[in-house]
């Protein structure tokens, strides 16, 4: 388990997850496909975001389980919240949105979310 620190583009938005990162989800639903979003999951208890909780902003569609949360200054969505299927809080991370990451060293799993 390694801590990465992350942010929106403006940095009024920062966090810090706890996660093991090798493996990400590129999902074709309409929302990440156009914001072409790399996530992870992680339990809630393995996030903790630092700065700008009064700064975000909350968009839901479709079945309104997630809560998609992004920066009311610079827009950038770096993580939501929902639940597993048994109700276990989690928070999806966006990947692009981490400190010091190298893209090209992860490996990338196709979801089809568009079919849900």
């Amino acid at each position: 388990m390694q801590k990465y620190t992350g942010s929106c583009h403006c940095q009024a938005v920062t966090f810090e997850v706890d996660l093991e990162l090798e493996t990400v989800m590129e999902c074709n639903c309409s929302i990440c496909a156009t914001k072409k979003f790399l996530l992870t999951f992680v339990p809630e208890e393995n996030f903790k975001l630092l700065t700008g909780k009064d700064m975000l902003t909350e968009y839901r569609f479709n079945k309104n389980h997630v809560a998609h949360l992004f920066c009311k200054v610079c827009g950038v969505q770096s993580f939501g919240k929902g639940s597993k299927p048994d109700g276990t809080p989690v928070v999806a991370v966006n990947v692009r949105c981490l400190h010091d990451i190298a893209l090209d060293s992860l490996t990338i799993t196709q979801v089809d979310g568009k079919s849900f």
